[in-house]
């Protein structure tokens, strides 16, 4: 505790003072524009009419626009989920400098912020996610992300770095995603539907209707997903149904949001660099006794019902509570090449919290106390797989898991310094009892009630830019696919991974609100990694790899380039974002093997994204995006590395009215330079280890590929 209160120094310092000088650099800039608008005049032309529109932060309950958040975040608009692409947060959130989601074969997902990939070889996992308040992240630390359709989401927010003073567990950052019901005055009726389909046997169909009123609005959608993928046992077909709604009642909102989702995808698995380089549609191929992915006709079956109720009570001017509850079960089957398992799950949760605010003079209180409860029972069950179908039971596992934590943050708005100073007590516990022993008795493994601190502080310019430094803790317990892992053996001995976040950075707009940014520095070491080990059989577990060093940049721009009303070109934006991350390993051993000082397994040491957007005049618009990836290491040893890659994206299409209906139309095209590259490589991969050339590192990504579709409105 001492360190960060020292810590704190260090960053208050440079903030006050680095703030005097920026000012005077503010007052340049403006002299800089006062020169561009005389250039514009003289050239006849306008270089931005209107200002790129204000955000409102929602993490750690800022509810402030975002340039004056304290914190490395992001916010993503409906727009600008659909920018590139129709089906899926990926494209939308891999525009984030930090971020990365990856797919090894279709819907399925995995999210990385600011590389906790490491230990996620599939799903998600150190990200804590929630969905219109309520916790999708469930008490066993896993988040079936792939669950959720871009129809259910109106806003996503990023937050980086470490959280746990108010989300709990996970390191890796949050993410929240939104879809709010707006009341009117008079009663209103909106509906809207959607057809596409492209290479590879896509299709995508989608219907919503939205009531809006003055005291009750709710929103019902329906989506269907399908693909016959393009490798080898990759298809998959995806149904969701989602119902939201909202009832005002004098001091009162109450918010119900609920779905059902029916999702099944084929597991094509990975293969080796000399199959992918002759034939990338391949699936995992059989070797000696282990059959192959088409023979055991490897796939996931996940059939989920959600549902959650968040409860607003106004009490007076200055108090206020939010309170939810949650369930949701699933029934999840996963036939795979050594196996073919069984999972029910049940969930429940609760989170409250009680919010005080003040204002004195010039000086703005906030201070929000509260806490929540999680807990995850799965029953799982492992049968033999002969061809596709269940054999001879071989195992059957009855886990409890649960987790909790509370939490008191303060936060002051003090002139131009924001404060924000939080702290938590967190605790895990996980119970085992394995029902097909003839003697079985639980087992037990807990976390020890662990405090997380986080402090941090901005200090606001003229013309919105903020000077922003951050302090926190991070703790990530071993969540339940890592403590019985594919190879079904309890792994009682894994500890929770911790460290301390330290970042420093500037964000805001300038030049009349055209430009938009954000640039900070980071650092985080990690102890107690987790890490993912292979057996030569394909199965997983997970160990302790010692620390790491996770320092890094990141950079995002956008700039409104030109905004004309009397021109074919109606409007320019340009973004770019940029990730450096040097990872190392500090400490590290693996029997007779030292690690220390080779690169972070799975990590590219750089990434970019550049992103142009193109209205013009008719309801014409165009939008290109070009993403690139560094080489990434693919084994701890760094001895193997998936090479770098250079995607190419677009999308065009037309906007506009039909009397009362509003119609748009696009096609699009992704991996338009035809790369072959793997979006998801099996890190630490099995196989048969001949210089590694052997091992099924590769799950190859579509080459060049099509789309096209409409959306109607009324």
């Amino acid at each position: 505790m001492k360190r960060i209160w020292g810590l704190l120094l260090v960053f208050v310092l440079p903030i006050i003072s680095w703030g005097q000088y920026i000012d005077s650099i503010i007052g340049r800039l403006n002299y800089v524009k006062v020169l561009e608008d005389s250039v514009a005049k003289t050239k006849n032309y306008t270089l931005s009419a209107s200002r790129l529109p204000d955000v409102t932060v929602h993490s750690f309950a800022f509810n402030k626009i975002w340039t004056n958040a304290p914190s490395s975040v992001a916010v993503l608009s409906e727009e600008q989920l659909h920018l590139i692409g129709t089906n899926s947060l990926l494209p939308a959130l891999n525009t984030v400098p930090g971020v990365r989601m990856e797919e090894r074969s279709p819907n399925s997902f995995r999210l990385s912020v600011r590389g906790s990939l490491l230990r996620s070889p599939f799903g998600v996992r150190d990200v804590k996610v929630y969905w219109n308040n309520l916790p999708l992240t469930d008490g066993s630390g896993n988040t079936y992300l792939n669950l959720i359709d871009l129809t259910q989401i109106g806003s996503a927010e990023i937050t980086k770095g470490a959280t746990a003073s108010m989300y709990g567990a996970g390191k890796g950052g949050l993410l929240l995603l939104e879809n709010k019901n707006d009341f009117t005055k008079q009663s209103i009726n909106h509906y809207s539907a959607s057809l596409s389909g492209g290479s590879f046997g896509t299709l995508q169909e989608s219907f919503l209707w939205k009531h809006q009123a003055q005291n009750f609005s709710y929103q019902l959608m329906q989506s269907h997903q399908q693909s016959d993928g393009y490798r080898q046992q990759s298809a998959s077909n995806k149904n969701n149904l989602t119902y939201t709604a909202s009832y005002k009642i004098k001091k009162n909102q109450f918010n119900f949001s609920g779905f059902y989702t029916r999702l099944h995808y084929q597991t094509p698995g990975g293969i080796t660099l000399a199959q992918m380089q002759k034939n990338p549609t391949l699936a995992r191929q059989a070797v000696g006794n282990l059959p192959s992915a088409l023979q055991q006709k490897a796939a996931i079956d996940n059939n989920t019902f959600f549902a959650g109720l968040n409860h607003l009570f106004t009490i007076n001017k200055s108090f206020s509570t939010d309170a939810s509850i949650v369930f949701h079960h699933t029934d999840f089957i996963n036939p795979f090449i050594t196996n073919y398992e069984i999972r029910n799950e049940t969930n429940t949760g609760v989170n409250a919290k009680i919010v005080y605010q003040h204002q004195l003079k010039k000086v703005s209180v906030q201070w929000i106390t509260g806490g929540e409860y999680l807990y995850n029972h799965s029953a799982v069950e492992d049968d033999g797989n002969r061809n596709g179908n269940r054999d001879t039971v071989q195992l059957k596992d009855n886990i409890f898991a649960s987790q909790w934590f509370g939490f008191s943050q303060v936060q002051m708005f003090v002139g131009k310094f924001t404060v924000q100073m939080g702290i938590s007590a967190n605790n895990q516990t996980f119970a085992f009892e394995r029902l097909s022993d003839k003697i079985h008795s639980l087992t037990n493994k807990h976390t020890d009630i662990v405090v997380m601190p986080r402090l941090s502080i901005g200090y606001t310019l003229m013309n919105g830019i903020t000077i922003y430094g951050e302090v926190a803790k991070g703790f990530s317990p071993p969540t339940l696919a890592e403590i019985r892992p594919s190879n079904r053996a309890f792994n009682t001995t894994l500890q929770a991974e911790y460290g301390l976040n330290e970042s420093l950075g500037i964000k805001g707009n300038a030049f009349d609100g055209r430009l938009m940014f954000d640039v900070n520095a980071y650092r985080f070491h990690l102890q107690n990694a987790i890490v993912l080990q292979n057996n030569t059989d394909g199965t997983q577990y997970f160990s302790n790899a010692g620390s790491t060093k996770q320092d890094g940049m990141e950079m995002w721009l956008q700039f409104q380039l030109l905004q004309q009303k009397n021109s074919s070109v109606k409007q320019v934006t340009l973004s770019e974002s940029y990730s450096y991350q040097p990872y190392r390993f500090t400490s590290y051993e693996q029997g007779s093997s030292n690690y220390s000082g080779k690169k972070l397994t799975g990590v590219p040491e750089n990434g970019s994204v550049s992103t142009v957007s193109i209205k013009l005049n008719g309801g014409y618009f165009m939008n290109i995006s070009y993403n690139y990836s560094s080489a990434i290491p693919l084994t701890d040893a760094n001895d193997v590395y998936a090479k770098a890659y250079h995607l190419l994206q677009s999308k065009i299409g037309w906007e506009g009215a039909i009397k009362k209906l509003h119609v748009q139309l696009f096609v699009g095209g992704d991996n338009l330079l035809n790369e072959q590259y793997s979006l998801g490589n099996d890190i630490n991969a099995a196989g048969k280890d001949i210089n590694a050339a052997g091992k099924r590192f590769y799950n190859p990504a579509p080459k060049i590929n099509f789309y096209g579709g409409c959306k109607l409105g009324w």
